[in-house]
């Protein structure tokens, strides 16, 4: 079954690929400067009714030379079918575009990514067919960003590392720089990281610990009690209820306003007189309650539906 978590685990490759770049220095690997990404269909079924289904796939397309494609899974704990997905995945991609294909696996527990490193054989004794040999990305591997300059400096790294170190007594060390981070980062990207790890942290006490921090980001020094975090606070509750009355008050009047706008109409055709979509639509678009009850009057008088917005 996929979840929220599983999701945010893989999907964050696909919304920042320069994620990718610190990602490859972490497994050993060298990605080709310079080099684009595309998201590419996971889909991996063929004519059979059986569906097969990547998490995500990347094709990595180097300004120089040959490009890859990058398959990647989120695991959340250790699937014996796996084995040989996995294998066939890379098969598929391999024969379906001509490229190398590797496969990376995103672990958020040890125990999962120690088994995930496979190799995963596919043959009978004394002979092996295929080997498969996924690159595993978890807590083990992927480091520990606490300072709040270099997550500045890598949101995507340090939002991957808070995800998968959610189980960690680390975490709330990252959430912290991160938070410190978010509070003067561009908007569309504080909201981006702010959702995505609220998602991605899933069912953890780092998920509570990170909705409290986007609770009190407005205070320089958030669970001290000063007055400062208190008129915070408090401001973002009276805002909130503010937001809500205005929000009722707004639904009421508009309500309101569709049921007389309804009533001229409906008058109009009870008398026998044609409403073209030209009048409905006019009568629809007014708001003005004492405009709305002088329509309702006219509708009493005229011969035509036209003769409603006439200059008396």
């Amino acid at each position: 079954m996929v979840t929220s978590s599983h999701e945010a685990s893989h999907r964050i490759f696909q919304d920042r690929p320069e994620l990718l770049s610190p990602v490859f220095r972490v497994l050993g690997l060298r990605l080709p400067p310079k080099a684009a990404v595309e998201v590419l269909t996971p889909d991996a079924t063929e004519l059979r009714p059986l569906e097969r289904r990547v998490d995500s796939v990347l094709r990595i397309s180097p300004s120089e030379g040959p490009g890859f494609l990058l398959a990647i899974e989120a695991q959340g704990r250790r699937d014996p079918h796996k084995a040989s997905s996995w294998t066939y995945y890379l098969a598929y991609l391999r024969a379906k575009y001509d490229l190398p294909a590797l496969l990376l696996v995103v672990c958020q527990d040890r125990a999962t990514a120690r088994w995930a490193a496979g190799p995963f054989v596919t043959g009978i004794d004394g002979w092996t067919a295929l080997r498969t040999h996924p690159l595993v990305l978890g807590p083990d591997n992927v480091p520990v960003i606490t300072d709040p300059e270099e997550v500045r400096r890598n949101l995507a790294m340090a939002a991957f590392s808070a995800m998968t170190h959610g189980r960690d007594q680390d975490s709330s060390a990252i959430l912290e720089a991160l938070a410190q981070a978010l509070a003067t980062a561009e908007p569309d990207s504080a909201a981006y990281y702010s959702e995505l790890l609220e998602i991605g942290l899933g069912d953890t006490p780092a998920r509570n610990t990170w909705r409290h921090l986007m609770r009190t980001m407005g205070t320089f020094f958030p669970g001290r009690g000063t007055l400062v975090e208190e008129t915070f606070l408090e401001g973002r509750a009276e805002g909130l209820a503010k937001g809500k009355a205005e929000g009722l008050a707004k639904g009421k009047a508009e309500g309101l306003a569709m049921g007389k706008a309804e009533a001229v109409l409906r008058f109009l055709r009870a008398r026998g007189i044609d409403v073209p979509d030209a009048v409905i639509e006019r009568v629809t678009a007014v708001t003005d309650p004492d405009e709305l009850d002088r329509l309702l009057d006219r509708a009493v008088a005229v011969t035509s539906a036209e003769e409603l917005f006439d200059a008396e």
